[in-house]
């Protein structure tokens, strides 16, 4: 591919900002190169391109005709297009998070009184996430360790057991032990069905990684996960979740945004509950 200063300077803006669309009016006829490396950059990452012409050769996205205030585009797009099936999943996600939130009340009230009895500090633990095409949000937890333990994860890294970008050491030193116990069960996700409430996350989805990670991954490919909502669950989650590779997480990942559909997320929501039972991966 031709080099171009501006493509550096793209690169910049959408590996550090929140971009949810990039508009392209150069002339195709006098642009062609440089519009064609402006989309393999956005393509590449799962971010929305609307371009006033015709493009060809497309590796992953798919492109369909649109207008912007009267002005005809050609829109490319890897993500699920907008239509009746996101509006669905989002009022799926509405209606399923506060009946799960109602039902699960007194579950909660026994989890609280456990983490005070068990540790000192905080119930509840917020950690700063990223999500849809890059967005940065708080996501809750229970919480499963000592209190401060997330400003020693510097002194652990030497002890990080998980290939790539991620962190994960199976035998925490950190955990405590209702947290051990509500992690084997996936207990400690559930305080994200208000995030899901808010509408930071879905049910289902590709989960969210915290930003130490996020700015750890030097592979582009990679980043297309976030051109989708993350959710509680995923096809990583029904699989063996740490005790795959992360870039076979990422693959997971990307094939659940290309053959996405309200069928699969029930899938994947059938095949969660036997898996967290079951705790494969799961520290």
């Amino acid at each position: 591919m031709q080099d171009f200063p501006i493509i550096e300077q793209l690169n910049s803006v959408i590996a550090n900002k929140t971009v949810d669309e990039v508009l392209v009016s150069l002339p195709i006829d006098k642009y062609g190169p440089l519009v064609q490396a402006i989309v393999h950059q956005c393509e590449e990452q799962g971010i929305i391109v609307r371009v006033r012409t015709e493009m060809s050769t497309l590796r992953i996205a798919r492109s369909y005709v649109d207008d912007l205030h009267g002005i005809p585009l050609v829109t490319i797009q890897s993500g699920p297009q907008d239509g009746w099936q996101l509006l669905s999943k989002r009022l799926i996600d509405i209606m399923a998070s506060t009946v799960l939130l109602v039902l699960l009340a007194p579950l909660f009230i026994a989890v609280v009184l456990l983490i005070k009895w068990d540790s000192p500090g905080p119930v509840f633990f917020g950690q700063e996430r990223v999500g849809l095409n890059k967005r940065r949000f708080r996501m809750l937890k229970f919480r499963t360790m000592l209190k401060g333990s997330d400003h020693q994860q510097c002194a652990l890294e030497h002890l990080n057991e998980a290939e790539g970008p991620v962190f994960k050491i199976k035998n925490d030193p950190r955990i405590t032990r209702i947290g051990a116990f509500l992690r084997r069960f996936s207990i400690d996700e559930l305080p994200q069905l208000v995030n899901v409430l808010k509408g930071e996350m879905s049910l289902v989805g590709p989960r969210p990684l915290p930003v130490r990670d996020v700015e750890r991954i030097d592979v582009q490919w990679h980043k297309r996960r976030f051109s989708i909502k993350p959710g509680i669950t995923c096809l990583w989650q029904v699989n063996g979740r740490s005790n795959i590779a992360f870039n076979d997480w990422v693959r997971m990942d990307l094939d659940y945004i290309d053959k996405w559909s309200l069928g699969l997320d029930l899938l994947i929501l059938v095949k969660t509950i036997p898996a967290v039972l079951r705790g494969p991966g799961a520290y």
